[in-house]
């Protein structure tokens, strides 16, 4: 088996050449890749947070914090920081070693970063890794994040920058290059990836995977959401993906991406045990769990753990530098 090739040239042909694969053919080269760079029965498990609900000033289709939108979503505040290590604290027990904190803002500014920057360095003397989302950043507010340790940031493409219009209108998809571009150029792990199931023709679900893949680094973590329907967003009662070709994405994102970790993240409520086994073979090596992603439900983590058992999965221990951390070494 020859050693897979880092690319960042990909053309659209290629890409939709591979989405055109027999679905065998597909899993069976995905799972190639995969186990050059992965070991192919571990996966790493982080947990999510919302730590500021509500009210923001986007129009994203699908979300349910969209001021916009009438959702019956409760505005709240930014958690107290107490919270926020009861919560990572609860999620460790469970097995999670990364610790992901969402706030519904457009932009932070320099005074919630202060206050995320204390959240933070406190989820860091946990022993676990840290991850936060919080819209369009500066690079200066990136080098901040870089300089208190900061793992991963997220910042989502969605989808193509073709279809990107029918889903957000108050900013552009370049402006989201920009953020990925600040992270990366600051030192930060970049977590990336889009949602399916939104209306998107298939070649729009290629064309984010080309986006993706052809940055000048690919992101160390691609989380590939399902869409989740919320009543009172544009995008509630959109015709939903094929199961098939949600697994289908799955294994073309292992295939442009070799070394990333490919992220099963929001949707995993309507997916059964199976249609998750088969993301898995496909190159799928990572979760959220925990029982909610930000405002939508999620599977519970003792039946993550049971599917685990059932796949002879074992779970991706935390790195040895944190584990002293946790520890007090």
């Amino acid at each position: 088996m020859s050693e897979s090739v880092i690319r960042h040239d990909w053309q659209l042909d290629e890409i939709e050449a591979l989405f055109a694969l027999p679905f065998n053919d597909l899993l069976f080269r995905a799972q190639q890749v995969h186990r050059q760079h992965f070991d192919p029965n571990e996966v790493q498990v982080s947990t999510l947070l919302s730590i500021k609900t509500g009210a923001c000033p986007e129009d994203c289709g699908y979300c349910s914090q969209s001021a916009h939108h009438d959702t019956g979503l409760e505005r709240e505040r930014l958690l107290p920081i107490e919270e926020v290590v009861a919560a990572a604290k609860a999620a460790r027990e469970k097995g999670a070693t990364r610790f992901c904190m969402g706030a519904a803002w457009r932009n932070p500014t320099d005074r919630n970063l202060d206050r995320v920057i204390e959240m933070i360095q406190a989820v860091r003397a946990l022993g676990m890794e840290t991850c936060v989302t919080l819209g369009m950043l500066g690079a200066e507010q990136a080098v901040r994040l870089r300089e208190v340790g900061l793992d991963y940031y997220n910042h989502n493409l969605d989808t193509s920058p073709e279809f990107y219009g029918n889903v957000i209108t108050t900013r552009t998809f370049e402006d989201r290059i920009e953020t990925l571009k600040h992270v990366r150029e600051a030192g930060i792990n970049v977590c990336a990836g889009g949602i399916l199931g939104m209306g998107e023709a298939p070649r729009d679900r290629a064309r984010m995977l080309q986006e993706l893949a052809n940055l000048p680094e690919h992101p160390q973590s691609v989380p590939i959401n399902l869409l989740v329907q919320v009543e009172g967003t544009p995008l509630f009662g959109v015709d939903g993906i094929d199961p098939l070709d949600f697994v289908r994405n799955i294994a073309v994102a292992r295939i442009l991406m070799p070394r990333s970790h490919v992220r099963l993240s929001a949707g995993r409520t309507d997916m059964s045990d199976e249609l998750q086994a088969l993301c898995f073979l496909a190159g799928a090596n990572s979760i959220f769990y925990g029982e909610r992603l930000l405002t939508t439900d999620n599977p519970d983590a003792d039946h993550d753990h049971r599917l685990f058992e059932r796949l002879g999965i074992h779970v991706l221990a935390a790195p040895a530098d944190e584990q002293k951390v946790c520890c007090g070494a």
